[in-house]
Protein backbone atom coordinates (compact mmCIF):
# COMPACT_ATOMS: atom_id res chain seq x y z
CA UNK A 1 0.00 0.00 0.00
CA UNK A 2 1.52 3.08 -0.69
CA UNK A 3 1.82 5.32 1.88
CA UNK A 4 3.33 8.54 0.28
CA UNK A 5 1.85 11.47 0.02
CA UNK A 6 1.42 13.58 -3.21
CA UNK A 7 3.03 17.07 -4.50
CA UNK A 8 0.43 18.98 -6.57
CA UNK A 9 2.47 21.35 -8.85
CA UNK A 10 0.14 24.44 -8.81
CA UNK A 11 0.33 27.44 -11.40
CA UNK A 12 -0.77 30.53 -9.83
CA UNK A 13 -1.58 33.70 -11.60
CA UNK A 14 1.27 36.29 -13.17
CA UNK A 15 -0.52 39.50 -12.50
CA UNK A 16 -4.29 39.31 -12.87
CA UNK A 17 -5.14 37.50 -9.55
CA UNK A 18 -8.71 36.33 -10.99
CA UNK A 19 -6.59 34.35 -13.26
CA UNK A 20 -6.48 31.02 -10.80
CA UNK A 21 -8.64 28.24 -11.18
CA UNK A 22 -11.02 26.58 -8.61
CA UNK A 23 -8.98 23.30 -9.00
CA UNK A 24 -6.10 25.30 -7.47
CA UNK A 25 -7.83 27.10 -4.83
CA UNK A 26 -9.07 24.02 -3.81
CA UNK A 27 -6.16 21.96 -3.47
CA UNK A 28 -3.87 24.33 -2.12
CA UNK A 29 -6.87 24.78 0.64
CA UNK A 30 -6.54 20.80 1.40
CA UNK A 31 -2.99 20.40 1.42
CA UNK A 32 -0.92 20.06 4.42
CA UNK A 33 1.93 22.13 3.53
CA UNK A 34 2.59 25.08 0.45
CA UNK A 35 6.28 25.37 -0.44
CA UNK A 36 6.13 28.70 -1.95
CA UNK A 37 9.09 30.85 -3.55
CA UNK A 38 8.27 33.66 -1.91
CA UNK A 39 5.51 33.25 1.50
CA UNK A 40 4.81 36.74 1.81
CA UNK A 41 3.41 37.36 -2.03
CA UNK A 42 1.98 33.83 -1.63
CA UNK A 43 0.25 34.80 1.55
CA UNK A 44 -1.64 37.68 -0.17
CA UNK A 45 -2.91 34.92 -2.60
CA UNK A 46 -4.09 32.80 0.06
CA UNK A 47 -5.73 35.29 2.14
CA UNK A 48 -7.61 36.52 -0.76
CA UNK A 49 -9.13 33.22 -1.42
CA UNK A 50 -9.55 32.55 2.64
CA UNK A 51 -7.00 29.78 2.59
CA UNK A 52 -5.50 28.71 6.40
CA UNK A 53 -2.67 25.88 4.96
CA UNK A 54 0.97 26.34 6.30
CA UNK A 55 3.54 28.24 4.40
CA UNK A 56 7.37 27.20 3.83
CA UNK A 57 9.76 28.83 1.09
CA UNK A 58 11.08 27.16 -1.45
CA UNK A 59 13.45 29.01 -4.03
CA UNK A 60 16.68 29.16 -5.62
CA UNK A 61 18.96 29.93 -2.97
CA UNK A 62 17.59 27.38 -0.56
CA UNK A 63 16.18 24.65 -2.85
CA UNK A 64 19.30 22.02 -2.37
CA UNK A 65 18.67 22.19 1.31
CA UNK A 66 14.92 22.12 1.43
CA UNK A 67 14.34 19.69 -1.18
CA UNK A 68 15.21 16.72 0.98
CA UNK A 69 13.25 17.90 3.99
CA UNK A 70 9.80 18.24 2.19
CA UNK A 71 11.00 14.46 0.39
CA UNK A 72 10.79 13.45 3.71
CA UNK A 73 7.27 15.09 4.86
CA UNK A 74 6.00 13.37 1.51
CA UNK A 75 7.34 9.94 2.35
CA UNK A 76 5.60 10.75 5.88
CA UNK A 77 2.41 10.91 4.39
CA UNK A 78 2.16 14.75 4.01
CA UNK A 79 0.29 16.06 0.95
CA UNK A 80 2.48 19.11 -0.51
CA UNK A 81 1.55 22.43 -2.83
CA UNK A 82 4.50 23.89 -4.88
CA UNK A 83 4.00 26.89 -6.26
CA UNK A 84 6.28 29.96 -7.52
CA UNK A 85 5.37 34.20 -7.36
CA UNK A 86 4.07 33.71 -10.66
CA UNK A 87 2.65 30.93 -13.35
CA UNK A 88 3.87 27.52 -13.17
CA UNK A 89 6.27 26.53 -11.18
CA UNK A 90 9.59 24.56 -12.41
CA UNK A 91 9.05 26.40 -15.83
CA UNK A 92 11.73 29.14 -15.84
CA UNK A 93 11.62 28.92 -11.79
CA UNK A 94 12.57 27.32 -9.06
CA UNK A 95 10.90 23.57 -8.66
CA UNK A 96 12.52 20.90 -10.74
CA UNK A 97 14.48 19.50 -8.39
CA UNK A 98 11.61 18.70 -6.16
CA UNK A 99 9.61 17.50 -8.71
CA UNK A 100 12.75 14.86 -9.95
CA UNK A 101 13.53 14.04 -6.26
CA UNK A 102 9.56 13.13 -5.51
CA UNK A 103 9.65 11.17 -8.85
CA UNK A 104 12.78 9.13 -7.78
CA UNK A 105 11.36 8.26 -4.26
CA UNK A 106 8.07 6.94 -6.26
CA UNK A 107 6.09 10.19 -5.09
CA UNK A 108 2.91 11.04 -7.34
CA UNK A 109 3.44 14.03 -8.72
CA UNK A 110 -0.01 16.01 -9.84
CA UNK A 111 0.28 18.83 -11.84
CA UNK A 112 -2.87 21.65 -11.38
CA UNK A 113 -2.12 23.72 -14.58
CA UNK A 114 -2.79 27.82 -15.25
CA UNK A 115 -1.13 30.26 -16.31
CA UNK A 116 2.39 30.71 -17.86
CA UNK A 117 3.69 33.85 -19.44
CA UNK A 118 5.03 31.99 -22.53
CA UNK A 119 2.04 30.39 -23.40
CA UNK A 120 0.04 33.86 -22.78
CA UNK A 121 2.43 35.53 -24.79
CA UNK A 122 2.68 33.41 -27.74
CA UNK A 123 -1.76 32.91 -28.20
CA UNK A 124 -1.80 36.70 -28.41
CA UNK A 125 1.82 37.23 -30.22
CA UNK A 126 0.14 35.96 -34.14
CA UNK A 127 3.63 33.88 -34.65
CA UNK A 128 3.30 30.53 -36.05
CA UNK A 129 2.93 28.49 -32.69
CA UNK A 130 3.32 24.97 -34.87
CA UNK A 131 6.76 24.22 -33.25
CA UNK A 132 8.42 26.95 -30.41
CA UNK A 133 11.11 27.06 -28.96
CA UNK A 134 11.03 28.01 -24.69
CA UNK A 135 14.48 29.19 -23.58
CA UNK A 136 13.26 31.63 -20.70
CA UNK A 137 16.03 33.96 -19.22
CA UNK A 138 19.08 33.56 -21.78
CA UNK A 139 22.64 33.20 -20.30
CA UNK A 140 23.95 36.03 -17.62
CA UNK A 141 27.16 36.19 -19.19
CA UNK A 142 27.73 38.11 -22.78
CA UNK A 143 29.87 35.69 -24.24
CA UNK A 144 27.83 32.57 -23.10
CA UNK A 145 24.75 34.84 -24.79
CA UNK A 146 25.97 35.26 -27.84
CA UNK A 147 26.86 31.74 -27.96
CA UNK A 148 23.31 30.82 -27.16
CA UNK A 149 22.01 33.18 -29.50
CA UNK A 150 24.03 32.35 -32.84
CA UNK A 151 22.83 28.48 -32.31
CA UNK A 152 19.53 29.42 -32.02
CA UNK A 153 19.72 32.08 -34.86
CA UNK A 154 19.07 28.52 -36.96
CA UNK A 155 16.16 27.58 -35.68
CA UNK A 156 13.03 27.90 -37.75
CA UNK A 157 10.71 27.86 -34.85
CA UNK A 158 9.54 30.52 -33.26
CA UNK A 159 11.81 31.60 -29.94
CA UNK A 160 10.48 32.26 -26.60
CA UNK A 161 12.76 34.83 -23.88
CA UNK A 162 11.90 36.07 -20.41
CA UNK A 163 14.00 38.89 -19.61
CA UNK A 164 13.87 41.49 -16.55
CA UNK A 165 12.55 45.51 -17.42
CA UNK A 166 16.36 46.72 -16.62
CA UNK A 167 17.83 44.12 -18.90
CA UNK A 168 15.70 44.04 -21.78
CA UNK A 169 17.45 46.80 -24.23
CA UNK A 170 21.01 45.82 -24.25
CA UNK A 171 19.60 41.84 -24.78
CA UNK A 172 17.47 43.40 -27.88
CA UNK A 173 20.66 44.99 -28.68
CA UNK A 174 22.45 41.17 -28.87
CA UNK A 175 19.87 39.40 -30.50
CA UNK A 176 20.14 41.79 -33.58
CA UNK A 177 23.57 41.84 -33.20
CA UNK A 178 23.62 37.90 -33.14
CA UNK A 179 20.82 37.11 -35.17
CA UNK A 180 19.56 39.98 -37.24
CA UNK A 181 16.76 42.65 -37.22
CA UNK A 182 13.99 39.70 -37.24
CA UNK A 183 10.18 39.93 -36.82
CA UNK A 184 9.13 40.13 -33.03
CA UNK A 185 6.49 40.40 -30.49
CA UNK A 186 7.42 41.55 -26.67
CA UNK A 187 4.35 41.52 -23.89
CA UNK A 188 4.75 43.04 -20.80
CA UNK A 189 2.39 43.31 -17.76
CA UNK A 190 0.32 40.81 -18.90
CA UNK A 191 -2.90 40.10 -17.76
CA UNK A 192 -2.28 43.36 -15.53
CA UNK A 193 -4.20 46.65 -16.29
CA UNK A 194 -1.13 48.12 -18.18
CA UNK A 195 -0.99 44.93 -20.61
CA UNK A 196 1.35 46.33 -23.46
CA UNK A 197 2.09 44.21 -26.60
CA UNK A 198 4.61 45.61 -29.09
CA UNK A 199 4.99 44.23 -32.19
CA UNK A 200 7.36 44.93 -35.68
CA UNK A 201 11.27 44.16 -36.29
CA UNK A 202 13.50 43.94 -33.55
CA UNK A 203 14.92 47.48 -34.11
CA UNK A 204 11.55 49.15 -34.26
CA UNK A 205 10.55 47.60 -30.40
CA UNK A 206 14.07 48.63 -29.41
CA UNK A 207 13.46 51.97 -30.87
CA UNK A 208 10.12 52.31 -29.20
CA UNK A 209 11.13 51.05 -25.62
CA UNK A 210 14.41 53.66 -25.89
CA UNK A 211 12.21 56.25 -26.09
CA UNK A 212 10.44 55.55 -22.69
CA UNK A 213 11.76 57.37 -19.48
CA UNK A 214 11.29 53.84 -17.71
CA UNK A 215 10.42 50.37 -18.53
CA UNK A 216 7.84 48.53 -15.82
CA UNK A 217 7.22 44.65 -15.86
CA UNK A 218 8.98 41.43 -16.91
CA UNK A 219 9.11 41.23 -20.63
CA UNK A 220 8.21 38.21 -22.39
CA UNK A 221 9.96 38.03 -25.97
CA UNK A 222 8.64 35.91 -28.80
CA UNK A 223 11.10 36.02 -31.91
CA UNK A 224 10.20 34.46 -35.38
CA UNK A 225 12.24 31.48 -36.66
CA UNK A 226 14.44 31.61 -39.19
CA UNK A 227 13.20 31.52 -42.88
CA UNK A 228 14.43 28.58 -44.84
CA UNK A 229 16.35 30.76 -47.26
CA UNK A 230 17.91 32.97 -44.68
CA UNK A 231 19.73 29.78 -42.66
CA UNK A 232 23.60 30.65 -42.98
CA UNK A 233 25.91 27.99 -43.88
CA UNK A 234 28.22 26.54 -41.16
CA UNK A 235 32.02 26.71 -41.28
CA UNK A 236 34.69 25.80 -39.10
CA UNK A 237 37.19 28.67 -37.68
CA UNK A 238 40.11 27.04 -39.83
CA UNK A 239 37.74 26.96 -42.60
CA UNK A 240 36.73 30.69 -42.22
CA UNK A 241 40.58 31.58 -42.22
CA UNK A 242 41.09 29.83 -45.23
CA UNK A 243 38.61 31.52 -46.72
CA UNK A 244 39.26 35.24 -45.46
CA UNK A 245 42.64 34.32 -46.90
CA UNK A 246 41.78 33.64 -50.57
CA UNK A 247 39.17 36.49 -50.29
CA UNK A 248 41.26 39.54 -49.33
CA UNK A 249 43.46 38.41 -52.63
CA UNK A 250 40.35 40.97 -54.37
CA UNK A 251 38.22 42.22 -51.61
CA UNK A 252 38.46 44.85 -48.98
CA UNK A 253 37.94 44.68 -45.50
CA UNK A 254 34.51 46.33 -45.50
CA UNK A 255 33.29 44.67 -48.07
CA UNK A 256 34.61 40.88 -47.07
CA UNK A 257 32.88 41.37 -43.74
CA UNK A 258 29.31 42.02 -44.40
CA UNK A 259 29.32 38.97 -46.97
CA UNK A 260 30.73 36.62 -44.58
CA UNK A 261 28.71 37.84 -41.88
CA UNK A 262 25.58 37.45 -44.11
CA UNK A 263 26.80 34.05 -45.58
CA UNK A 264 27.50 32.36 -42.45
CA UNK A 265 24.88 34.26 -39.79
CA UNK A 266 27.67 35.91 -37.97
CA UNK A 267 27.84 39.44 -36.46
CA UNK A 268 29.64 41.61 -38.47
CA UNK A 269 32.10 43.13 -35.69
CA UNK A 270 33.09 39.58 -34.99
CA UNK A 271 33.90 38.39 -38.67
CA UNK A 272 35.56 42.36 -39.26
CA UNK A 273 38.16 41.17 -36.11
CA UNK A 274 38.82 37.88 -37.70
CA UNK A 275 39.92 39.08 -41.03
CA UNK A 276 42.26 41.82 -39.18
CA UNK A 277 43.56 38.88 -37.45
CA UNK A 278 44.34 37.31 -40.84
CA UNK A 279 45.59 40.23 -42.72
CA UNK A 280 48.08 40.82 -39.58
CA UNK A 281 49.64 37.72 -39.83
Amino acid sequence: MDTNGKLYVVATPIGNQDDITLRAIHVLGTVDLIAAEDTRHTGKLLARHNIKSKLVSYHEYNEKERAPELIQKLRDGASLALVSNAGTPAVSDPGYRLVNAAIENGITVVPIPGVSAAVTALSAAGLPTDAFIFIGFPQKKKGKRSEQLKRLARESATLVFYESPRRILLFMEEVIENMGDRYAVLGREMTKFHEEFLRGKLSEILNALQERDAIKGECTLLIKGCEEEDKAEEISPEAMRHEIEQELETAGISELSKKLAKKYGLSRKSVYEEILKVKKN
